[in-house]
């Protein structure tokens, strides 16, 4: 039997749980109710009781022991949900002044309290990017969505050029770094030196040089073009 995907049939916090279930699985692995109730701030008894009702309602698969996974109805909710919340960052920073570091939140609010119709007249203005401010690919209206594969910065080889194509993180510190950085998509680096055992990497941005944490070089993305003249 197929879901009630009614945004009236779906509470905010159901809304929540089948995007962070999405995140928890997107490398193929099934959600544990610890994991979750991490991801979503919450005790893990709560969590039990909202996954057997999704399961419930089809939206997720639950095997006991074995953790959680969305059900096809079940991903379609959590897309929907990245592109509103995808497109509606992209809309703040383009045309009410925002900057990358302070639109998760914001996003996080309005997903739940704007129209379908003023989404899809929000991807008109800003001519239906691909993209959000971080790099992070917005599903279109279909429900399709392009998952590039990249490399995290902190396996690029040292003396390799790569291009910055996403950044993995929501954290308004990191990302006012990053920023003031230049580490931003769309920026070309070269890996110059990696030190040992996860150290810290140094590289070169145009023609001046910046070490940074191999915990932040993780959250860095890249492509890696055979030039990039």
């Amino acid at each position: 039997m197929t879901a009630d995907l009614s945004r009236d049939t779906l509470t905010r916090s159901a809304e929540d749980y089948l995007k962070a279930v999405y995140h928890l699985t997107a490398d193929g692995e099934a959600a544990g109710t610890n994991q979750l109730a991490e991801a979503l701030d919450l005790a893990p008894a709560s969590v039990s009781g909202m996954i057997r009702r999704l399961a419930e309602q089809g939206l997720l698969d639950h095997a006991p022991y074995r953790g959680v996974t969305l059900t096809a109805d079940g991903r379609r909710v959590a897309l929907r949900m990245l592109r509103r919340h995808r497109l509606i960052e992209a809309y703040l920073v383009a045309h009410l002044g925002y900057t990358w570091d302070t639109v998760h939140d914001e996003a996080e609010r309005l997903e739940h309290a704007v129209s379908d119709t003023l989404v899809e007249r929000m991807a008109k203005v800003l001519g239906d990017p691909l993209e959000d401010p971080h790099g992070d690919p917005i599903p279109g209206p279909d429900g399709s969505l392009a998952e590039m594969v990249y490399v995290p910065l902190a396996d690029v080889p040292v003396g390799q050029e790569a291009e910055i194509r996403r950044v993995h993180t929501s954290q308004s510190d990191r990302l006012r770094y990053l920023s003031g950085a230049g580490l931003v998509p769309g920026a070309r680096v070269k890996v110059v030196a990696r030190e040992p055992f996860a150290g810290p990497v140094r590289l070169r941005i145009g023609k001046r040089d910046q070490v940074i944490a191999n915990e932040l070089a993780l959250m860095l993305l890249c492509s890696l073009p055979g030039s990039l003249a």
